[in-house]
């Protein structure tokens, strides 16, 4: 509620906020620009930082921020929205206090960084970003590694400068998911589902340029970064650097993620996804077991197996087939992890009731073993717990084949009883 008491208030300033820089830019007053960037917090939401950016004039007692991160959830079927990747995110200005004070109450850094810009450079920036919050202006359809607050930022400061960025080669070459891992390191369960959710698209190598998504790798691309102008100049892109908020939380590891209290931990995860399909797949070995030591086949546990596997497969397929959210269109789990699964379940049932045999398990140890056989061939880092999945799941038509085989082999033996006694 305080949230959205705090974003209404800033809705209802919008007006006159803009009415005044509009005003003031007219004036030949000097003109400060400052990248900001805020550290990683501790919800989801948080993980991965927010950039910022700030316009001043101080002669005139205007300090603004430009904010690319915000989004109406009240606006129509927003959650089916955001499924689809069809997210629209709006450019908000919002008054310094305001900002900060968010940051202050989380426990996160503001670090600030002066951008060398001429008057002309910054006149222009910032009208750029006056007419980019219009209402007719500010919505745009976000894109978590393409097109974020953060990348938002950056374009519009290449596209404004006299001449060009000279970027230095100061980020290290990684892929999308490897940065991810590096904010999710202390959120086991944030980052196996964004390995579950994410495909091969995340596992090539990206160019600095496209590494500047996160926040904190665009702070340390602009520290190194020259404007070239069209006579041949040069001149840092930074003109100062300074944190305004210095409310950072410990940073742990080599990692670099941000560390989390004991408490905050083990409050969300008691587990870890590994320990926890170590733990499942236990079980699966004791059901195997006691199948074949009762010679019967507990045909509740695969109809149970089945609903799960489908229903995780039914909202991978939907993604990749139907979702505009980044890189969720090549996932290869998917091979794992489908609706094929819910057709199993008549013929599972039928089976078990007229006690016949059915293709359904030879189907089923087809599918799951060529994905294991091919899997380490794939090129996709899988989620940690896909592979124990798949070796969880191929229990099933064994033990189905081996209680089967146990079976005739008794029944075959009784015949022959039966005869030797006639």
């Amino acid at each position: 509620m305080k949230r959205l008491l705090t974003l209404l208030l800033l809705l209802a300033q919008w007006t006159m906020v803009n009415a005044q820089w509009s005003m003031a830019w007219a004036q030949q007053d000097s003109i400060r620009v400052t990248l900001l960037t805020c550290s990683p917090g501790q919800e989801v939401y948080e993980l991965y930082g927010h950039t910022a950016i700030r316009c001043q004039q101080p002669e005139r007692g205007l300090d603004v921020i430009f904010n690319y991160g915000v989004f109406d959830m009240s606006k129509p079927h927003f959650a089916w929205h955001f499924v689809l990747g069809q997210t629209d995110y709006i450019v908000q200005p919002i008054p310094w206090e305001y900002f900060v004070k968010e940051y202050e109450e989380r426990g996160s850094s503001v670090t600030e960084q002066e951008l060398n810009l001429t008057q002309a450079e910054a006149r222009r920036l910032t009208n750029r970003l006056i007419e980019n919050s219009l209402p007719e202006n500010r919505e745009y359809r976000y894109n978590f590694l393409y097109k974020n607050c953060t990348t938002m930022v950056r374009d519009i400061v290449e596209q404004t400068i006299n001449g060009r960025i000279q970027y230095s080669d100061t980020l290290p070459h990684q892929t999308a998911r490897e940065i991810l891992h590096h904010y999710t390191a202390q959120h086991p369960w944030v980052q196996e589902g964004n390995d579950l959710l994410l495909g091969a698209e995340v596992d090539t190598i990206l160019s600095a340029h496209a590494a500047m998504f996160i926040p904190e790798n665009l702070m340390r691309a602009f520290d190194g970064a020259f404007i070239c102008t069209p006579r041949g100049d040069m001149r840092p892109l930074v003109r100062g650097k300074n944190t305004i908020a210095p409310f950072q939380l410990p940073r742990g590891g080599e990692t670099g993620a941000p560390e989390v209290s004991p408490r905050r931990d083990l409050e969300g995860y008691v587990l870890s996804p590994l320990h926890a399909m170590l733990a499942f797949g236990a079980f699966c070995l004791f059901v195997m077991l006691l199948e074949l030591w009762t010679k019967r086949l507990f045909w509740l546990w695969d109809v149970l197996l089945l609903l799960l596997q489908g229903a995780a497969g039914t909202l991978l397929v939907f993604l990749f087939f139907f979702s505009e959210h980044p890189a969720v269109d090549s996932n290869w789990q998917i091979w794992l992890l489908n609706p094929i699964a819910f057709g199993g379940i008549p013929l599972v049932i039928k089976a078990a009731f007229r006690h016949k045999p059915t293709l359904w398990y030879a189907f089923q140890f087809a599918l799951l073993a060529l994905f294991l056989l091919f899997s380490p061939w794939i090129p996709q880092v899988f989620a940690k717990i896909t592979v124990p999945l798949a070796l969880c799941l191929l229990t099933r038509p064994v033990s189905y084949c081996l209680v089967r085989s146990r079976g005739q082999g008794a029944g075959d033996k009784r015949k022959v009883n039966r005869k030797i006694s006639r």
